[in-house]
């Protein structure tokens, strides 16, 4: 299996980025926090999780070594799938998760597109005894330009399934939020453009 891949990225679109490893570029997909660390012709490493289908072969890249744990972990709970797994990585940070699941927070997982209540019960009742505790980490933060993070924001929301209307309401609710600093972190954005459609 590919444990990570490092090398220059080639390209980036609104789910996946392109890395060039000697030469093969690899596609990866990865949540919008992630591709906001990512510049076109910089050197990243990455780590990546392979999953295995009988027509496919897909190359998921994360931030660090703790979202790549926790996206492997949480598809062992039944009925979440790599795509479910990574909107949960994309909407709550590692700690995130795995405090949600040790408090049996349903509300916090329902959060996340593709959990319903059921859903969300199932993953605390099948990983709380193993999802370990909360590290302290947080994850790696995503900080691109100041000028970039709507469309960052914009583009995870309508990746993981909302309208652009309404992943453009969630901006302007969050906007506030980013102020007016140099490097926002979209991933803490996002999560927040997230609870914002929750609630409406």
């Amino acid at each position: 299996m590919i444990a990570f891949v490092r090398g220059n990225v080639a390209a980036t679109s609104l789910s996946s980025a392109v890395v060039d490893v000697g030469g093969i570029g690899f596609e990866l997909m990865c949540t919008p926090g992630t591709l906001a660390r990512l510049r076109t012709g910089t050197v990243a490493t990455l780590p990546t999780s392979m999953v295995v289908r009988e027509d496919s072969m897909t190359l998921y890249g994360f931030a660090d070594e703790e979202e790549k744990v926790v996206f492997e972990l949480v598809q062992t709970a039944s009925g979440v799938g790599p795509k479910v797994a990574q909107a949960i990585i994309a909407v709550l940070s590692p700690d995130g998760v795995r405090t949600a699941i040790l408090n049996e927070d349903v509300k916090t997982l329902t959060k996340v597109p593709g959990i319903g209540q059921k859903g969300a019960q199932r993953i605390i009742l099948e990983l709380k005894d193993r999802i370990g505790a909360p590290t302290g980490t947080g994850g790696a933060a995503a900080t691109p330009a100041a000028a970039a993070w709507r469309e960052q924001v914009h583009q995870g929301l309508v990746g993981l399934g909302y309208s652009a209307r309404d992943a453009e309401k969630a901006v302007e609710a969050v906007a506030d939020e980013a102020g007016t600093t140099t490097s926002p972190d979209v991933g803490a954005l996002l999560r927040s453009a997230l609870r914002s459609l929750s609630k409406a």
